[in-house]
């Protein structure tokens, strides 16, 4: 009886070590990583709002009233400016994560003549992965400065940080978004050369 016990008991842990190893396994095989929105939902969400936030704070004003300068002073203010310099930040981390699509199945581009559609920008990434970063990595770099102008509370920095961030914007959108307008502008250039 005592043998049959150890033997039945044996079995029973067997069993269960199986069973956790094979779970473990199965939690393994899981993606890290979750992407639900698209890169296009990224930049409609996260990245344009914040970059206008970040480029609207800091203004001058020049009307027939007069002139209205306009930047953060409170406390409060420079928080929230720092909460969407946050946001920009991660967003271009979000924007590199794997697995992530460009736009949902069936998106267009909003004007044919002029932008690439989804699967023509999901196709260039896919081809230079290495560019891509490079380009998520500039706009990174470029928040970084409004980041520091914020947090010396800074507002002629943080105004001047904005330029960084659109030459970063419109380096990426060159390659991906309407890379024809890049091809015009070298053209531009080199015809001015001559």
């Amino acid at each position: 009886m005592r043998t049959f016990v150890l033997i039945t008991l044996a079995g029973v842990l067997v069993c269960l070590g199986s069973s956790c190893t094979a779970r473990q396994q199965a939690k393994q095989t899981e993606p890290e990583y979750r992407p639900t929105g698209t890169i296009k939902d990224l930049m409609d969400s996260m990245v344009d709002p914040s970059a206008d936030f970040l480029w609207d704070s800091v203004a001058t004003t020049v009307s027939a009233k007069g002139i209205e300068e306009k930047a953060p002073h409170t406390d409060e203010e420079w928080a929230e400016v720092r909460r969407r310099a946050i946001t920009l930040l991660e967003a271009t981390n979000l924007l590199l994560m794997p697995g992530r699509k460009v736009a949902k199945p069936g998106e267009k581009a909003d004007d044919p003549n002029v932008e690439l559609g989804p699967e023509q920008i999901e196709q260039l990434i896919n081809q230079d992965r290495k560019t891509w970063s490079d380009r998520a990595h500039g706009l990174h770099d470029s928040a970084v400065a409004s980041l520091k102008a914020i947090e010396a509370k800074d507002a002629e920095a943080l105004l001047n940080s904005g330029d960084g961030i659109d030459q970063a914007c419109e380096k990426c959108h060159l390659v991906y978004w309407y890379p024809e307008e890049a091809k015009r502008l070298k053209e531009a250039e080199q015809t001015l050369k001559k």
